[in-house]
C-alpha cells in the first residue's frame, strides 16, 4: 500500500471519528439552551407574579382605607342623628339634616367602593395563587431538566473523550496542513470530507469530473480535492468496469470525425434513383448532363423555329423518333408549305 493509499484509508476512519465528535460537541452546546428557555419562562412568571402581587397589595390598602372612611361616615351619621333631639330652631334642624344626609351619602359611596375593592382583591388573590402554583411547577421541571442535562452532558463528555482518544491514535504521521483542511471540510460539509469517484462523477456533489482529473485521482500520486465541492476524492474500485462519463480532452473536434470519406458514395450506392435501371444509370456527370439535355428537347415544342435551329447533328436520332418531325428534308418542305399558306 502506497503512502497516498494509506493516507486515504486514515482519512476515511478519521471522517467517522470527526463527524461523530462534532455532532456530540454540538449536542453538548445545545443542551443548555433548553435549560435557558425554561429559566427564562420561570423568570417571566416570577416577574409577572411580583407585578400582580404589588397590585394586590395596593388593592388591600384601598380596602382598608375604604373601610376606615366607611366607619367614619357611619359614625358621623349616628352622631348627627343623636343631635336631632337637641335642636330648638328650624335653622339648626335644616343644618343638622343636611349633615346627616351628606354622611349617609358618603357611607353609601364608601360601601360601594368597599364592595368593588373586595371583589377585585378576591380575583387578584385567585390569580396570584394560580401563578404561584405555576411557578412552583415550572421550578420543579427546571430542576428535573437541569438534572437531566447534567446526566446527558456527563455521558456525552465520556463519549467525546473516547472519540478524541481514537482520533489521537489515527492522526500520527499525517500532514498537519492536510488535517487542518480536512477538519474544516468536515465542519462545513455536514460531517463529510472525503468521497469516492464513481463513473467519473463525484459522489459528494454529483458533478461530472474531467477525465484528466479522474485519471490523476486514479493514479494515486497525490491527495486531490473536488474542484466543485472541495471535498477530498479517491478513486473507488467499483468503477473499474464502469463507463467513463467525464469530459474528453478532444470533445472540441465536434461531429466532423463521425463522417466517413466515402459517405457520398455509400449513399448513392444504397439509394435507387427512380426512373433509372441498372443499364441506364449514368457512368459519369457528362452522361447525366447529356440525358438531361435530350429530355429537355423532347419536352420542347417542335414547331418552334428557334428550337429547330438549336438542334445539332448529334440529336438526329431524337428528332427521328418525334411524330411531328420526319427528317431534315421533310421539315424543310413542311416549312415551305406553311409559309405559302
Amino acid at each position: 500500500m502506497t503512502v497516498i493509499e494509506e493516507t486515504i484509508e486514515k482519512l476515511k476512519v478519521l471522517q467517522d471519528i470527526l463527524s461523530r465528535k462534532y455532532a456530540i460537541q454540538k449536542e453538548i452546546e445545545d443542551l443548555p439552551r433548553t435549560l435557558a428557555t425554561k429559566k427564562e419562562l420561570v423568570s417571566r412568571l416570577k416577574k409577572s407574579y411580583i407585578e400582580k402581587n404589588s397590585i394586590y397589595e395596593e388593592t388591600r390598602r384601598k380596602v382598608a382605607d375604604t373601610r376606615v372612611r366607611l366607619q367614619e361616615a357611619e359614625a358621623d351619621r349616628e352622631k348627627y342623628e343623636s343631635q336631632m333631639d337637641q335642636i330648638t330652631t328650624a335653622r339648626e334642624y335644616d343644618a343638622l339634616e343636611k349633615e346627616i344626609r351628606d354622611a349617609s351619602d358618603r357611607e353609601q359611596e364608601y360601601r360601594k367602593e368597599l364592595q368593588r375593592y373586595e371583589k377585585e382583591l378576591e380575583d387578584q388573590k385567585i390569580r396570584l395563587e394560580r401563578e404561584e402554583s405555576m411557578i412552583h411547577s415550572e421550578e420543579e421541571e427546571l430542576q428535573q431538566e437541569r438534572d437531566k442535562i447534567d446526566s446527558e452532558t456527563k455521558e456525552k463528555t465520556g463519549l467525546l473523550k473516547e472519540l478524541e482518544h481514537s482520533e489521537g491514535e489515527t492522526i500520527p504521521g499525517m500532514d498537519g496542513d492536510l488535517l487542518f483542511k480536512f477538519e474544516r471540510i468536515i465542519r462545513s460539509k455536514s460531517g463529510e470530507g472525503i468521497v469516492a469517484i464513481r463513473g467519473g462523477v463525484c459522489t459528494g456533489c454529483q458533478m461530472i469530473l474531467p477525465n484528466q482529473f479522474v485519471n490523476d485521482v486514479r493514479s494515486g500520486s497525490d491527495i486531490l480535492f473536488c474542484p466543485y465541492c472541495s471535498k477530498i476524492v479517491f478513486f473507488s474500485d467499483e468503477t473499474d468496469n464502469a463507463p467513463e462519463t467525464g469530459f474528453a480532452d478532444s470533445d472540441e473536434e465536434g461531429l466532423a470525425d463521425l463522417v466517413d470519406d466515402d459517405f457520398d458514395e455509400d449513399l448513392f450506392e444504397s439509394y435507387e434513383l427512380e426512373g433509372f435501371d441498372d443499364e441506364d444509370t449514368p457512368d459519369d456527370e457528362e452522361d447525366v448532363d447529356e440525358d438531361i439535355g435530350e429530355d429537355s428537347l423532347d419536352d420542347d415544342d417542335s414547331d418552334d423555329d428557334d428550337d429547330v435551329e438549336d438542334v445539332d447533328d448529334g440529336d438526329e436520332e431524337l428528332i427521328d423518333d418525334d411524330d411531328d418531325i420526319d427528317g431534315d428534308d421533310d421539315f424543310e418542305d413542311g416549312e415551305e408549305e406553311e409559309l405559302d399558306d
